[in-house]
């Protein structure tokens, strides 16, 4: 059953929702790109661009909220993080953030978590961040995983997910590496509606990518960052992509009045 969470966090059934009939979007598709390919390419680009001034813009763009959003959905999954050698995959880990939110709320157990990326400057910079800890990282597509069949208990991905050439080719992966039984949490941007909504757009589509390319000196990202975000499946949509790819239990809980959203679902 598709379920949606609303604002206060209750659980409602969403049968008489009806999907939205626009286009079916296969994935990212930066200004330029031609095909996946080329898709794929022009984000490794632009995340491997501004890679040095990441985590700052994160923190000042979000006025620090993202740092609630990493811990509040490590939170949601402690019943797997609790867990003795839990297998814990975060794609699209960028430098680290969810990955290092992830084993704080894990570090009294013996859970082995894995952070993946394909853009080397962002994952050089999680790996620098985790001095100290137990975490594992890997340079790898999140299109085609170097990792076996079955091997996670939970895979995360935050604000990555989005930026995938293929969403549905996403979702058959994820599924691929996930135990039977297997947990998926996807956080991502969402659109509010409303007084918060309209100010939230006009924040998002004016305000964000001027002071994101003047800190980083790079345009590209920031224009393209609520291009994709609008080109995102709705919820609804996003849901029924996770049961057809073979997840039950699937499930879409807004944070921040809907500026963010966690996807969940459960492998078959």
């Amino acid at each position: 059953m598709v379920t949606f969470a609303d604002l206060h966090g209750s659980i409602v059934e969403a049968d008489s929702i009806s999907i939205s009939k626009r286009a079916i979007v296969v994935g990212a598709a930066p200004e330029g790109a031609s095909d996946t390919e080329s898709a794929a390419r022009a984000v490794r680009q632009m995340f491997s661009s501004i890679a040095p001034r990441y985590d700052l813009l994160n923190h000042v763009l979000s006025f620090n909220i993202d740092r609630l959003w990493w811990r509040r959905t490590a939170r949601s999954f402690g019943d797997i993080l609790s867990q003795p050698n839990a297998q814990v995959l975060d794609l699209c880990c960028g430098t680290g953030d969810l990955t290092l939110a992830l084993w704080r709320k894990s570090i009294r157990t013996s859970s082995a978590i894995l952070g993946a990326d394909f853009a080397h400057p962002m994952l050089q910079r999680a790996i620098d961040k985790s001095t100290g800890t137990s975490l594992q990282w890997v340079e790898a597509d999140a299109l085609r995983l170097p990792v076996s069949n079955s091997q996670f208990d939970l895979v995360t991905s935050a604000f990555g997910f989005r930026n995938l050439a293929d969403y549905d080719a996403g979702l058959r992966e994820i599924v691929r590496v996930l135990r039977p039984g297997g947990e998926c949490g996807i956080l991502d941007f969402g659109e509010p509606g409303g007084f918060i909504g309209r100010f939230y757009r006009i924040y998002f589509k004016h305000v964000l990518p001027a002071v994101g390319s003047l800190i980083s000196g790079v345009q590209g990202p920031y224009r393209y960052l609520p291009a994709s975000v609008e080109r995102f499946p709705s919820p609804q949509e996003m849901l029924a992509r996770m049961e057809r790819a073979g997840f039950v239990d699937v499930s879409w809980t807004p944070y921040t009045f809907g500026i963010a959203g966690l996807f969940r679902g459960r492998k078959s």
